[in-house]
């Protein structure tokens, strides 16, 4: 059995974005789509593997852009190399996967669980994030400037 991180501590985020659920859903299932707007302002990233359908997985390397900014504790100086399984995809409502950090660092290590719903709104769609189970090592502030990050470049892609 994988390793839990034992933090329990959950993270969220949301946002309106003005666009279908069925685009943003297709944002997210289209590994060249994603890798353009999911790494949080100050990466970039790549995918290793990407297989979007139930039980499927997928591997991405996410660098931070600024090689003076050490990322300790995970994969390498510069890079985090997360690992992830997609638990439950319902289309155009709800993205369920598990997600590792891969990391020598226990404070890094373990599961965390994010979900990612989509619900019609007022003017578009809202996208909210569900981090469960965030490794202790990830600060919470530098968690919810990423999560909110990524909302906003999902928002720049699907609404240009």
């Amino acid at each position: 059995m994988p390793n839990q991180s034992g933090s329990g501590r959950t993270d969220t985020a949301s946002r309106v974005i003005k666009a279908s659920p069925h685009e943003i859903y297709q944002a997210f299932v289209d590994p060249e789509a994603l890798i353009s707007w999911l790494p949080p302002s100050g990466m970039s990233g790549r995918i290793d593997a990407f297989d979007a359908r139930d039980g499927g997985t997928y591997r991405m390397s996410l660098t931070y852009l600024d090689p003076g900014h050490a990322s300790s504790g995970k994969f390498s100086e510069n890079t985090d190399v997360v690992q992830g399984t997609f638990l439950k995809l319902i289309p155009n409502e709800r993205i369920v996967q598990q997600v590792e950090f891969e990391s020598d660092d226990p404070a890094f290590a373990g599961i965390m669980t994010m979900t990612w719903a989509l619900a019609a709104a007022s003017g578009g769609t809202e996208v909210t994030i569900i981090c469960e189970n965030v490794p202790s090592g990830i600060r919470k502030e530098d968690h919810d400037m990423g999560l909110n990050s990524s909302l906003g470049n999902l928002a720049a892609f699907v609404e240009s």
